[in-house]
């Protein structure tokens, strides 16, 4: 790791440092190229085209490369994978229950605007999930502006109040935790570069005793422009795991696996295109002097007298082996599926699995997005905790996301729903209940749901009987 700050003295001395303040953690640089790798595989486009992860071919001219890279389309399996995990963990948004936070007058202005950008309190957490996928963590910071105000009046009536600010990890270049005498880790050193120019980088280094910003040019003496204390005594960081690993402030991203299978059918898509284009537009071969183009309609002229062995010809591959490689791509898209238990949710399959297969995925898709939840619900706490000290009061209440996302083949639910439906059971019981699982199959609105099994619970059972009889029994009486 890099240099850790002990206490105040040191600190005071190493700031002034270049070297310290361009130390960096050892788990960044293990895990910096990685990061990259990962936010460039969700971004896709542009981002994912300047990677340079398509390969380049024996004696491939730089243009020819640049050409291939061009006409390369993207599957983006990556940011299709992190949307889907977001959806389903905030489809159902989790109930917050504030405690004495509840009569706080700043709260609600909190909620409405809680990065002081817009963005509310519901659309903070979904997006800094989102990232805390594809990096594996990110870092939460609960800040509070500086204000002449003497007394929370004054504060309401500047908006003076916490608000929050996502930091992704390649921009926190050193950390650092201790154990606090009850046993628990505390953050006490964190070093987050906040802005890169073309003359330098700014720092500021949090301690539960100090903050200091810092600019470090690319030439010259570097500027501590300065240090303050740190009002609330502990650095109002929260580290949001997608994923916890064994390394203290990093976590592991979805896309371990996923990234580096796409970059596979990327490079595979790339071999497609070429084929289909030489298979489409064969190369002419010709000597030298001799007259000749390629192309519908073009005209070879030859000299009489040139050997048959030299007449120009089309060299075209036959295309034969699109074939395999649509294969291998199709068996890297089922890796990715198995990967993130995403066989039954994104239906890319070519063959359908059983129902207890379909039902062993969902299992296991619940399982990993559960432990996302208490991840969430850990970081949200903490949050909460630390807005609360801001406000000079105590965090008592409790924040509760969702332990199971009612994850189902819905399609093979309905097949069985219809066929208990049609077997001719006498019980308008019955009928009211295969109606109402019907209903909750094919509606996701609550309160519609609701209004239907009004009207099915309304239906007199005279008209469930008759319906009810099979196509036998309607013979039969006949």
């Amino acid at each position: 790791m890099g240099t850790y700050i002990t206490n105040e003295s040191n600190m005071e001395s190493l700031i002034h440092s270049k070297d310290f303040m361009e130390a960096r953690h050892d788990n960044y640089d293990l895990m910096i190229q990685r990061w990259n790798f990962y936010l460039r595989s969700y971004l896709g486009g542009e981002e994912y085209r300047s990677g340079s992860f398509l390969h380049e071919y024996a004696l491939e001219l730089d243009l020819e490369y640049q050409n291939r890279v061009n006409y390369t389309p993207i599957d983006n399996h990556s940011r299709n994978i992190i949307s889907i995990y977001s959806s389903f963990l905030f489809r159902v948004p989790p109930t917050r229950d504030y405690g004495t936070l509840s009569t706080e007058p700043s709260l609600e202005s909190f909620l409405a605007d809680t990065d002081l950008d817009g963005q509310n309190f519901n659309a903070f957490m979904k997006n800094a999930q989102t990232y805390s996928g594809v990096y594996g963590n990110v870092w939460i910071f609960v800040d509070k502006p500086e204000s002449n105000a003497q007394t929370r009046a004054d504060e309401l009536g500047q908006d003076i109040r916490p608000y929050l600010t996502m930091v992704t990890p390649d921009n926190v270049m050193d950390w650092h935790y201790s154990r606090a005498t009850s046993g628990r880790y505390v953050l006490d050193y964190l070093k987050v570069r906040e802005e890169r120019t073309s003359d330098g980088t700014y720092f500021r280094i949090w301690t539960p005793q100090d903050i200091s910003y810092v600019f470090v040019p690319e030439r010259g003496k570097l500027r501590v422009l300065e240090t303050k204390p740190n009002q609330l005594g502990e650095i109002p960081a929260v580290c949001l795991y997608n994923k916890r690993s064994p390394r203290k402030g990093v976590g592991i991203s979805d896309l371990t696996d996923v990234a580096l299978l796409q970059q596979s059918i990327y490079n595979e898509l790339s071999e497609m295109e070429q084929l289909i284009r030489l298979s489409n537009h064969p190369s002419l071969v010709k000597t030298q002097g001799v007259e000749a183009s390629a192309g519908a309609g073009a005209i070879v002229n030859m000299p009489d007298d040139l050997d048959s062995g030299l007449k120009p010809f089309l060299l075209q591959p036959s295309g034969s082996n699109l074939s395999e490689i649509r294969s291998s791509i199709e068996q890297k898209i089922e890796m990715i599926d198995r990967a993130t238990h995403m066989s039954g949710v994104r239906q890319t399959k070519t063959q359908v699995s059983s129902g207890i297969a379909l039902q062993t995925e969902f299992e296991n898709l619940n399982s990993v997005l559960s432990e996302k939840a208490d991840l969430l619900e850990n970081a949200e706490e903490h949050i909460w905790t630390l807005f609360a000290k801001w406000q000079g009061k105590v965090f008592d209440g409790v924040i509760d996301y969702p332990e199971s996302f009612n994850l189902r083949d819905y399609a093979s639910d309905l097949q069985y729903l219809q066929q208990a439906k049609a077997s001719g059971v006498r019980s308008s019981t019955f009928s009211k209940e295969i109606d109402k699982q019907i209903v909750g199959a094919v509606i996701d609105d609550d309160q519609i749901i609701s209004s239907i099994n009004d009207e099915i619970e309304a239906q007199t059972e005279v008209g469930v009987f008759e319906n009810a009889q099979t196509q036998a029994e309607v013979s039969e009486e006949e």
